[in-house]
Formats: C-alpha cells, structure tokens, sequence
C-alpha cells in the first residue's frame, strides 16, 4: 500500500535579547557561564514575584512575524502552561496559547520539486527552561540543575502539517534557520541549543483525505538530526499500519547514538497543561505605529535575495541559494564582486563557497574572524584573472593571506611568484622538456596521446609552477604537432 506523509514542525528559536523574558536578568552563553551565576527570584520561580515583558523580545519576535507574512495581533495574552520538570522553577512555564502575537504566514521553500509555499500557523512568545545534566558517579545517578537559561525568549514557530518528505522539512528548517539569522532575531547557533526543532509526524493511505495518527518528535537540535529522526519514525509508523496495527498519539524523544527514538509520554493535549491566562501580566498590546516601524526596517529577505544574486550576478541558482543560506556569506560575496568590477560574479562565488568554504571548515573560524576580507580576496583574484599567477598559485596565496593576514599583492612580490607568460621563454622550456624525454615522445608519437599531460607536468616543474599554464599548453600542443608531422 502507499502512504501519504505529512510533517509539521514547531521551531523554538531564542531570541537576541540582552535580558531575560521577563526579569531584567542577563542572557548569557549557558555553555559557557559558571552554572546559576544569572538568576534572580523572578527566573527561579519565587512566591509573590511579578513578572514583567521584555519589549525587545517583542519587537524581535515581530520581525520573525513580519517576515513570514503573518498578521501581528494588537493584542495577544500570555498563559501559564502547567507541567512539572525539574528545570522548571515555578511548575509552569509563561507562554502563549489561544491568542499569541503572530498567525497565519508563509515560507516559500525550494526543493528538488521546486518552490512550495508552507503555511505558518502561528509564532508565538514564551520563556525557556533551564538545563540539566544527568551524572552517574560511584554507582549513584542524580541531575544538576542550571537556571541560567530559565526565563530565556523563546520564539516558538508552528508551521502547518504541509511537507511531505524528508527533503521538504530539511528545506524549511533551513530556510528558517536563515531568515531568523538575516533577521538578527536568533544567532541559530544549535550546536549551544538556541534552536531546537519538534516534529509532528504521521502517515496515511494515499487515498485518504484525514490525517494519520500524529507522534511528536522532541528537541531535536540539527538538521541531520531532525532528518534521521523523521526517517526513522516513518519506517516505524509504516511497518505498524503494514501489520494492521495502529499508530498511537504519543510524544517521543530521540537518541542520536542510537539512531532510535524512546517513548517520553502518550497522548498529550491542549487540557493536559491546564492553560488559564497568566493573571500577573496585562494583555499584551501592540500598536499599529510600531507594527509598521518594525515592518519598515526589514532587511532583504534570503529568498528575494537569493533571486536578486542570481539575477544581478549571473550566478548558478544552487550557488545563489547556499549563499544566502548565511546573511554574512552574502554581503561577503557583493562586497567581494564589487571591489572585483569586471571579474565574472561566478569566479567570486566559487572562491567565498569553495576555497573559504573549505578553510573555515578545516579551521573551524567564522566568516568575521577570517584575515582575508573581501576586498582582499578580489585583489587576489583580479591578479589571477590578469594572468599575473595562476589557479595553483592562487590558491597558495590565499592560504598565506588567512594565515598571516598580509595582502596577495605583497606575497607575490615577496615570493617572486608573478607567472611568466613570455612566449619565447616557455618555448624553450617546452623544447627542453621534450629533449630530455625521448623515450615517452617516442610513446607519444606511436600513438599515447595521453603522454602531453604528463609532458605539461615536467614543463611546470621546470618553471616551478610560475609558468602560465595557457600558454604552455598552447606551446606544446603546436610542438607535439610538429614533431608528428616530421616523424611522417
């Protein structure tokens, strides 16, 4: 039988505020920070504290809003929602529930299906949890509790059950992951926990019009495990409907060693958290001045941007998309093309995505603390276009530049690296080349054709590589043909 899948997922993203949710307490890095070192009655739940809104949080969450297209709500309530944890000091946490700040937008994916819009239920404001860490030591297991994340602002994003592949919740994860990014409203950093994808996923006989069963898939913290999760969860709710059994509505959580999912609680609803307005905190209003204000200051979305790129540049429609997965990969790119003029943008984008690329990856940098900035990297390959080096010495530079910070135009005259294109010097190296490799021109002219690349590689050798691979090809192609002609 074929199944019809349907995934929504619920993004809890923590927003770029200086303060928590409703204390005036610091945000800080909760890998970081000693443990319990920023707390204060309010976040660690004592009796008779009152809680007050943090505008920024607000006025963040409203980018995110506006951005997707939703309609802001003038005025939306906060709740409590009961549920007893560990790291939750008061045994509720404050959120949103029937009327939060943002419904009803959209955000256009683009797959190998092509572009599909998914629907945005809601986006709504609430505080996080803090944090525990499990330990077992001389036999004996217990939990420390950290609160320095407790109280955080949490953005947390409901999409409708609109993708129905693997492929359709990476692509969204990601495309959020980059507009909250390009926003400034979250740093997306997950490997530090400061956004966390829930899936809700089911199954259904394709002819059937109601949804499936739906299991809840918690705290999921990377792309790769959010897909690993979703796969594994499919091949298990198909082998229970391909055995005549039903799904049941359950929450799970998922073992990344593992590769496995494990029961958390069975099914959960609206009336299991006993939501009822939060009594210490007014309705929050927002008024339609400000609304527009925010609206006014967005920046250019990833999406329209990446058409603009692709546009404007010229550039392959992959590359345009993967740059603006990143906002700081993107302004690197223009600032570099510019500072390049009449360089093709192409040549600039294959350099930021793949020798870049490859560096912060080895090295484990950020874009903003390379040595190389962007009019750095155009001096470099406006050299390269100018034949004044080659492809191979370029990139040797480049590796210099990131690693001493000094410009390619001082590391090629200090090395002595300038590429000869002089016509009658590479003559004679190609002549010299040949001359002491009679055996393998004798290869050659019996038909091994191949021999002209390794005859190219002893004449690069001879120049130490400073010899412009055009030219010398071209020179010894014409003395390859010369010598079969006499050899006739």
């Amino acid at each position: 039988m074929n199944y019809y899948i349907d995934i929504g997922l619920e993004v809890h993203a923590e927003l770029l505020t200086h303060s928590k949710m409703f204390c005036s307490c610091a945000v800080v890095d909760s890998t970081q920070a000693e443990p319990n070192t920023s707390v204060c009655p309010v976040c660690a739940g004592m009796p008779g504290v009152l809680p007050v809104v943090n505008r920024q949080a607000v006025e963040l969450a409203m980018r995110v809003g506006l951005a997707l297209g939703c309609q802001i709500a003038p005025t939306s309530l906060f709740a409590r929602k009961n549920y007893f944890y560990p790291d939750l000091p008061k045994g509720y946490q404050i959120s949103q529930f029937e009327y939060p700040l943002a419904e009803h937008g959209v955000l256009v994916i683009t797959t190998s299906q092509g572009e599909r819009a998914i629907r945005v239920h809601r986006a709504h404001l609430e505080e996080d949890a803090g944090k525990l860490t499990h330990v077992t030591r001389d036999g004996h297991s217990y939990s420390l509790v950290d609160l320095n994340r407790a109280g955080v602002p949490l953005l947390e994003i409901v999409s409708e059950p609109d993708m129905h592949s693997v492929e359709d919740a990476r692509a969204y994860a990601m495309g959020l992951h980059s507009l909250i990014r390009t926003l400034k409203a979250c740093s997306g950093d997950m490997e530090k926990g400061v956004m966390r994808f829930e899936a809700n996923v089911s199954m259904r006989p394709s002819p059937q019009d109601e949804l499936g069963t739906r299991v809840e898939i918690k705290n999921l913290n990377s792309f790769k495990s959010m897909e690993r999760a979703i796969l594994f969860e499919l091949d298990r709710q198909q082998a229970i409907l391909e055995s005549g059994g039903k799904v049941s509505q359950e929450t799970v959580g998922w073992d990344d060693a593992k590769g496995a999912t494990f029961l958390m609680r069975s099914k959960e609803e609206a009336h299991d958290y006993r939501y009822f307005p939060e009594p210490d905190l007014p309705p929050l209003v927002v008024e339609a001045e400000w609304v527009e204000r925010v609206r006014s200051e967005l920046p250019e979305l990833p999406f329209a941007r990446a058409k603009r790129l692709e546009n404007q540049y010229h550039l392959r429609v992959e590359d345009a998309r993967t740059l603006v997965e990143d906002y700081a990969t993107a302004d690197y790119f223009e600032t570099s093309a510019t500072a390049a003029k009449d360089m093709p943008a192409q040549t600039v984008a294959n350099w930021v995505l793949g020798e870049l690329g490859a560096w912060m990856n080895q090295s484990g940098e950020h874009l903003e603390q390379l040595k190389v900035k962007p009019e750095g990297l155009a001096e470099l390959l406006v050299s390269l276009t100018a034949g004044k080096i080659n492809q191979n010495t370029a990139k040797s530079i480049l590796n210099d530049m990131l690693q001493s910070g000094q410009n390619a135009n001082a590391i090629i005259k200090a090395k002595g690296l300038e590429q000869v294109s002089d016509s009658s010097f590479i003559a004679d190296l190609v002549k010299k080349a040949l001359a002491e490799s009679p055996d393998e021109v004798a290869s050659y002219l019996k038909g091994k054709e191949t021999l002209e690349n390794w005859f190219f590689g002893q004449v690069m050798k001879a120049a130490k590589g400073k010899a412009n691979p055009g030219v010398v090809r071209e020179e010894l192609h014409r003395q390859l043909i010369a010598l079969k002609e006499n050899s006739k």
